[in-house]
Parts: structure tokens; sequence; C-alpha cells
């Protein structure tokens, strides 16, 4: 019989039922039934105490561990035996958890019992979105630049980091008259674009750092690090005057050449022989040049007559020539002296998209006073009156047929004009993209549907992004559940 209430039991150890056991005896006593968990709404990151933030789904294993940790002393008294969630709305702000715990009482008689504990879900924010909303607190910066009057380098630039997703560990995107400023709340994301940009574009880097403060009891040092990375001042459609040291390196090139692109290497080519040739950053900061005109100082000309030259007998120790490109004999006139008799010879890389009449850029090497080292040291023979750079089309025409469009990075105007000359060069880009497949293939185009897709019958040969490398832009206007979501459900 029990010794409390005289039901008879099999014989135990403490001679009570269980019932009188439980009255008498609580296992659980000392173990908390509420508790506090705290949770970053931002990053949706659970704290683990002291400092660590990490990511838990509800119900998950991590989170289990999580809540276990908060009464592990307590729990060290009793043997565990299983514990698991019991679902709760996932905005009540409450996680339950269920154990089931086991303990030896009087005489030995070992006594298994159920319980709930509760834990209330506090919104604390992190230290990393504390940072990120903040917007001024920074641990790294990387100071982008490039001395350039024209921005082609960094409208590329902007697309690449767009398309490889590099500008979402940002804090802020600042731009400036000479480049962009990237803050970051880490040192390791700021190293991380560095060797981005050094795989991307030609440039050269170098860093230092600045101590903020310092723990001497835990000898910890608090930095802020900044990188500095120069892009060499050297864009598409440039033309430039190469040491003779280096043109020789690179196959007895011509001096002056044109540039025909800028991705990891500068791309060159002499317009005499279509002779081209790769310039990497290491090589530029050897053997510098810079470029011999402005993108303001583009004069327009008309092509008179053309004859096309198949046959080019090559060089002693000359390199590879383009491809793509046809080498020419022009004679032009400038259109502002269609008044006058005066012609211009040229020898062209652009003899595959030129005939007579049309429209062409160029820059008049003849009537200028060259302020470069190399260019005064050469044989005024070798240099020549005209380098033709590009045709000319109807930019009018072209931005009204535009059907496609770029995404722009997020950041801060502060110090920057916003002037035609600027409007100017992001056309100038934009005009860059259509007229060269090699720079598309490295940047996201969006279709615009604002803009419908004319037809082909009015065309002035000028070129056009096909549909086919176009992207649908993605437009999320309502929610799913409503409005026009509804329908999609239903």
């Amino acid at each position: 019989l029990c010794c409390q209430c005289g039901v008879p039991i099999p014989p135990n150890p403490a001679n009570m039922c269980v019932g009188c056991l439980r009255a008498q005896v609580d296992i659980t006593e000392g173990i908390p039934k509420q508790g506090t968990v705290h949770f970053c709404k931002q990053c949706e990151r659970y704290l683990q105490p002291p400092g660590t933030w990490i990511q838990c789904a509800l119900e998950s294993r991590e989170l289990l561990a999580l809540c276990l940790k908060k009464i592990k002393a307590s729990l060290s008294k009793v043997r565990l035996i299983d514990a698991g969630f019991i679902w709760t709305e996932p905005h009540s702000k409450r996680l339950k958890l269920k154990l089931t715990v086991q303990k030896e009482v009087i005489n030995g008689a070992v006594l298994q019992q159920v319980f709930v504990v509760e834990y209330i879900v506090q919104s604390q924010m992190c230290e990393d979105c504390h940072r990120i909303e903040a917007k001024d607190f920074w641990k790294a910066v990387v100071q982008v630049r490039q001395k350039t009057v024209h921005k082609k380098t960094f409208y590329y630039l902007e697309q690449l980091i767009l398309k490889h997703r590099l500008h979402q560990n940002t804090l802020r995107i600042k731009e400036i008259h000479d480049g962009l400023d990237f803050y970051y709340s880490s040192k390791q994301h700021a190293q991380k674009m560095v060797d981005f940009l050094q795989c991307t574009v030609p440039s050269r880097s170098k860093s230092s750092q600045r101590l903020i403060s310092h723990d001497i009891h835990s000898n910890v040092y608090n930095y802020k690090s900044t990188f500095s990375v120069e892009i060499v001042p050297i864009c598409k459609d440039n033309v430039v005057c190469l040491s003779p040291k280096l043109a020789q390196s690179l196959g007895n090139m011509s001096q002056i050449c044109v540039c025909i692109r800028v991705t990891s290497t500068i791309h060159l080519i002499d317009p005499r022989t279509l002779q081209i040739a790769e310039i990497d950053g290491n090589t530029y900061w050897r053997h510098p040049f810079n470029s011999l005109f402005h993108p303001k100082q583009l004069e327009e000309f008309i092509i008179m007559d053309i004859n096309r030259v198949h046959e080019k007998k090559k060089g002693a120790g000359a390199g590879a020539r383009s491809n793509k490109h046809t080498l020419a004999e022009a004679w032009v006139r400038k259109t502002s002296e269609l008044d006058t008799d005066h012609q211009y010879f040229c020898c062209t890389h652009l003899g595959h998209i030129l005939n007579p009449g049309d429209l062409v850029l160029g820059f008049d090497l003849a009537n200028c006073n060259l302020n470069d080292e190399f260019a005064n040291k050469m044989n005024p023979q070798h240099i020549p009156d005209v380098v033709l750079i590009k045709k000319s089309y109807d930019r009018s025409k072209r931005q009204r047929r535009r059907n496609w469009k770029l995404k722009e990075l997020e950041r801060d105007r502060e110090g920057t004009d916003t002037d035609a000359f600027i409007v100017g060069q992001y056309q100038d880009f934009l005009e860059d993209l259509e007229e060269d497949e090699n720079i598309r293939k490295n940047v996201n185009i969006y279709r615009n549907a604002d803009i419908p897709v004319e037809s082909d019958t009015d065309d002035d040969g000028a070129p056009r992004i096909s549909l086919a490398e176009m992207l649908e832009d993605l437009h999320i206007s309502q929610d799913a559940t409503g409005g026009e979501g509804a329908e999609m459900l239903t």
C-alpha cells in the first residue's frame, strides 16, 4: 500500500504511488520555465551569447541548441531525455520547448517528468546592421580613381559591379569628381572589391590603415583601412603615343595608336597596319603614356574617297593583325571647311564600315600642338595628319530608337556635376555598347517596355542591340495576396 494515500501499488523503493511521489518531489525545480531570445529583424539572425549572431530557421536543430544553451546550467542536475518544439504562430514572438527529463529521487526511485519552457523573442539590432543603418560607421574604404576627362571606364565598371553583385556589402557609395568611394563594415569585403578591380580593369593599388582605438587589457586594436585603386588614364577611342621602347616590344608598332577597348587590358590598334596589341596594368605603369586628345576635341569629317587595302606587307617582327577591321586609305574633308578645297589623306582601320559621303569623327593632328614628350621627339613624317575614330550617326534618332536601358548604382552625388557634358559622356557609353559586341557580353542589358520596337525600313545603318541580348526587367508592383496577385493565385 502507498504510505501516503493507501492505494495498492507494485513495490518500489519509495513505497509511494506515482501521484504522491510527484506531489512530494518536483524534479524540475530550479529549471526556468521562461526565457528570452534576441532576434535581429534586418538580417534575421539570433543572438548566441555573448556576442555571436547565427542564422537559424524556425524549429531547426540550430535554434533548439541555442535555446537549450540558455538553461544548460539548470539541466545539469537532471538527465535530459527528449526535447522538441511545440508549434506556435510564426508572428507570435513565442518559442515553446517541450522537455522530458529524469532524476533519481527517494531511495533510488527514478522519476520522469515532461514540462514546457516558453521563450519570448525580443527584437534587437545586431552590430553589423547597426553600422549599415548608421551609414557613417565604416571600417574600410576603397577609393577608385581615374585621372581622365571621360568616365567611360567608370560606366563600364559600374555595370560589372551590378552584374556580379559586389555592391551588396557596401554601406555607402559616394561619387566625387575623380571617381567613386566604396565604404565597407569589414576589411575583408574591401579587399574582395580591390581584387575584383585588379582582375577587371588595368590598375594599381596601395593600402594604409589608421589606428582608432586600442584596448590594452585584451590587446585588441581597432583600425580603419583605406585602399586606393588608380585606374590607368586611358579610355576607349583615345589616341595615344607610345614610347619607342614599348612600341618596339609590341612588334614594331607605330607610336601613334588608337585604343579600341579597355577591359582587363588596354587594347590598341595601329590604324596604318591593323596591328593590334594588349597592354596590362603592370606593363603600363612601367612604360606610362597619356592620351593626346580630349573627347571634346573630336572633329567631324566627311569621306570624299576611300580605297580598301587588301594586302599590306608585314614589317620585320610585326605582331598579330585584327580580323574585325579593314585597312583603307581615305581622303577626308572637315565639315566645317566644306567651302574650301582643303583635303586630308589618312589610313584608317574603319574600312569595313566607311563609304564615300559618310560622316566620321576623328582628330586633326596636322593643325594642333601636341604636348606629349614622345610625340615631340617623333619624326614629323611618321605622324599622320588625321586619325579617324568612329563613324558618326544621328544621335537624336539613336536615342529615340533605343529600346533598352541599364541599371545604376545607388550612390551619393556630392560635389559632382550633372551638366550636358556628363550626359553626353553617358550617351557615348551607350553608343559604345551598341557598336562593340565584346563589351556587351559583360553587361546586363534590360528591355525598355516604354519604347516600342520599330521596323527597320527607315534604318540608317546605325548599330543596334537585338532583342535576344536583352533581359526582362523584374517588376513587383503589388503583394501576391491582393490586386493582380489575387488573380494569379486563383
